[in-house]
C-alpha cells in the first residue's frame, strides 16, 4: 500500500512542489488548498509529471475550524494510515515593526502559527492511534533570526518553532516524528502573490516610507532566489527518513545569516545586517 501525505497550501510554491514530489516517489498525497479555484496549476504539473491519478484536491483554509474537523474525520473514515502531514501554508506581512497593526499581526499568526497547531491537532489522533507518522513543518531562517521589514513574519514562524520543538519531545515515544524545515529565500510567490503588504508600508506619507523604499530595492538587489525544487526534494527525503533532526536548513543565505549570528559578536551582526538591508543609508 503507498504511503499517503496530507500537505496544506499546494497551490504553489513548495507544497505544489512536493506534492509532485512525493507522487512521483509514488505516495498519495491529499493536497490543500484554500481556493480550489487555484487548483489547475497544480493539476497540470502532477499531470506533466504523470502522477495526477495519486493527488487528490481538497479544500482547506487552515484558519477555519469547520473546514479542518471534516478534512481530519475524512481522512480518519478512509480506514488507511495517514503518513505524514506537511504544514506548508503561510504567508508574509511586509511591513516595519511599527506599522504593521494589531489586525494584520494577527492574521499572520492565525494562518502560520495558529492553523498549523491546529490542523496538527486535528491529525495527531490518527497517528496516536497507528503508532506512527511525520508531521513537518515548513519554518523558515526567520524563524530563527529577525530581519527588518518581516517582523511580523519571523514573529510567527519564532513561535512555531518553540511549539514544534516541544512537540517532538512530546510526541518522541508514540512514534510519531516531527520536524523543522527552515528555508531561506526561494523562488516563491510568498514575497509578491501571497504576500500581504501591511497597509503602512504603502503609504507615501508615513513617517519610514523612505526607509521602506530602500529597503524593498535593496532587497530586490541583493537576494538571489534559489530553486525551490530542491526544498521540496528535502522534505521527500525527510519523511522517509526514519531517524529525521529536528531542523534542516537550507538555501545558501540561510546558512550563511544563522552562522554569522552563531559565531559574531551582536554588535557586528547588527552592523551587517543593517547595511545589507539599506534602511538607514
Amino acid at each position: 500500500m503507498p504511503k499517503t501525505a496530507l500537505i496544506t497550501g499546494a497551490s504553489s510554491g513548495f507544497g505544489l512542489l512536493t506534492t509532485v514530489t512525493l507522487a512521483r516517489r509514488g505516495w498519495r498525497v491529499l493536497a490543500t488548498m484554500r481556493d480550489l479555484g487555484r487548483r489547475g496549476l497544480l493539476e497540470d504539473a502532477a499531470r506533466a509529471a504523470g502522477v495526477l491519478d495519486r493527488v487528490e484536491v481538497h479544500p482547506l483554509d487552515v484558519t477555519n475550524v469547520a473546514q479542518i474537523t471534516a478534512l481530519a474525520s475524512m481522512a480518519d473514515s478512509r480506514g488507511q494510515p495517514l503518513d505524514a502531514l506537511v504544514n506548508n501554508a503561510g504567508f508574509a506581512v511586509p511591513g516595519f515593526a511599527e506599522d504593521v497593526t494589531d489586525a494584520e499581526l494577527r492574521d499572520q499568526f492565525d494562518t502560520n502559527f495558529f492553523g498549523a497547531a491546529a490542523v496538527t491537532r486535528a491529525i495527531l489522533p490518527r497517528m496516536r492511534r497507528q503508532g506512527y507518522g511525520h508531521i513537518v513543518m515548513v519554518s523558515s531562517v526567520s524563524g530563527r533570526a529577525g530581519f527588518p521589514g518581516v517582523g511580523s513574519y519571523a514573529a510567527s514562524k519564532f513561535a512555531l518553532e518553540g511549539w514544534t520543538e516541544a512537540l517532538r519531545l512530546e510526541m518522541k515515544a508514540l512514534g510519531v516524528q516531527v520536524t523543522l524545515v527552515e528555508p531561506g529565500s526561494f523562488e516563491t510567490d510568498i514575497w509578491t502573490r501571497n504576500a500581504k503588504i501591511s497597509a503602512r508600508m504603502q503609504d507615501p506619507t508615513a513617517p519610514n516610507a523612505a526607509r521602506v523604499s530602500r529597503w524593498r530595492e535593496q532587497l530586490e538587489r541583493n537576494i538571489k532566489r534559489a530553486n525551490p525544487q530542491i526544498v521540496a526534494d528535502l522534505i521527500a527525503s525527510i519523511l522517509e527518513n526514519s531517524k529525521p533532526k529536528l531542523r534542516y536548513v537550507i538555501g545558501r543565505d540561510a546558512r550563511i545569516a544563522l552562522l554569522l549570528r552563531s559565531v559574531l559578536p551582536w554588535r557586528l551582526f547588527e552592523r551587517t545586517i543593517l547595511k545589507l538591508s539599506g534602511i538607514d543609508q
